[in-house]
């Protein structure tokens, strides 16, 4: 049995939040892939869009800097330069300011270093979800998803165990900043232009900046150099370091991002097991390991779209994009695209190719932490099928209210144990 029939008409303002709300429309995004694969929207909130949606487009325009660039923003949010230049991170640049910062981290990310991480993770877990398992009814999101990806941001950056809750909250007030139950400052209801300067204009923006001033000050004076942050500052090897600015970007970057893809993989991952027949069972063969978590990802499309902008004159499908457009890549289409994966609607732990986009694999802007995060899930998913021996829903799933990140914030679930 399949675990989501899309209900939406086909027809979804993709530029609404409120179309996301209650979990993807699908039928939309399978509608744009058959009859109009660039598609252009007009937007409420600005200028309008090129949706791309084929997965086949989007894997050979996301390689394509020089036509496609992260410059001047990744949502479909206008914001002036001066906003542009104030909340950038090294997502939002091309080229050689890319790769300086990232060559910085990335070894901090490597697959040797990562598959180092395997035991503190394992042993993260285990806490996590006897404490679970043992209340037999939860929030799976809130009791397990949120938990292990905090908990190993904080042990990467090398951030007190006390802070966490308060920084992951303040990290989902950035991402999900379109829905209430997140922030109070929503995004598509703004009366004020106080934080346009912050990153995703929130002032949970410059609670963290603050966090990250006083956070580095205490290691400085400690003389504590563990975790990647102390990488990040130092200097390149033309003797350059990042600003305060690039850097407090970055950190709040860590933070959000670091927290939201792997947590709501998990919770699609434990969502599926609760309400598609086999799936437990077949985790608990162990032959699936090295296939379940791409496809888990792959399911989950965390990270609804990406936004480029047109450096120059471009067409794609018999249309016309102008320089200056921007232009959407909807990777949570392309990982349901019929065209390159079959039974696209099924969560399949064996599917194998699996050319998933859910982490922009392809371009230079792949997920830096993909590595991590594809052990993280399954890690997780091999402890919980240790423990239970059976997984039902215990009410209907909430979805976060936004068209840029695509996450169960709420997922009630009953298990019995083993």
């Amino acid at each position: 049995m399949t675990i989501w029939v899309p209900e939406d008409d086909g027809f979804a303002d993709l530029g609404s939040h409120d179309s996301f709300a209650n979990g993807a429309p699908y039928n939309t995004f399978a509608r744009l892939r058959r009859e109009d694969p660039c598609h252009w929207s007009d937007f409420e909130g600005g200028k309008g869009y090129w949706s791309i949606t084929r997965h086949a487009d989007i894997d050979r325009m996301i390689r394509d800097t020089d036509t496609f660039s992260s410059g001047l923003g990744i949502r479909m949010e206008d914001q002036t330069y001066e906003e542009y230049l104030a909340r950038r991170t090294f997502q939002e640049v091309d080229g050689a300011d890319h790769r300086k910062v990232r060559m910085k981290v990335a070894r901090a990310f490597s697959p040797r270093v990562v598959a180092d991480f395997e035991t503190q993770i394992r042993d993260l877990c285990g806490p996590i979800l006897d404490r679970a398992c043992d209340m037999g009814t939860f929030d799976a999101t809130r009791e397990i998803a949120r938990e292990l990806p905090m908990r190993m941001l904080g042990q990467i950056l090398g951030l007190p165990d006390e802070d966490l809750p308060w920084l992951v909250d303040k990290g989902d007030a950035l991402m999900a900043n379109s829905d209430p139950d997140f922030t109070d400052h929503v995004v598509d209801k703004l009366e004020t232009d106080a934080y346009r300067l912050m990153p995703f204009n929130s002032p949970a923006g410059a609670e963290l900046y603050d966090y990250a001033r006083e956070l580095m000050e205490r290691k400085n004076a400690a003389g504590d150099t563990s975790g990647i942050l102390h990488l990040v500052l130092q200097p390149d090897e033309t003797g350059e370091t990042i600003t305060e600015s690039e850097f407090r970007n970055f950190f709040c970057l860590l933070v959000a991002a670091g927290n939201d893809t792997t947590r709501y993989s998990i919770a699609a991952g434990i969502q599926a097991l609760a309400c598609q027949d086999g799936l437990l069972q077949q985790l608990q063969t162990g032959d699936v390991w090295d296939t379940a978590p791409d496809e888990i990802v792959r399911w989950a499309s965390p990270a609804t779209y990406f936004r480029r902008t047109a450096m120059r004159d471009v067409e794609v499908h018999g249309r016309q994009i102008r320089e200056g457009d921007k232009v959407l890549y909807w990777f949570i289409s392309a990982n349901r695209d019929e065209d390159m994966f079959t039974d696209p609607y099924r969560l399949d732990l064996t599917r194998k190719p699996n050319r998933q986009l859910g982490w922009g694999q392809g371009g230079p802007h792949v997920c830096l932490g993909m590595h991590l995060a594809r052990l993280e899930v399954r890690v997780l998913f091999e402890e919980l099928a240790k423990r239970i021996k059976h997984i039902e829903p215990a009410g209907e799933a909430a979805f976060v209210r936004s068209n840029f990140v695509n996450g169960i914030k709420r997922m009630p679930v009953t298990v019995t144990v083993q």
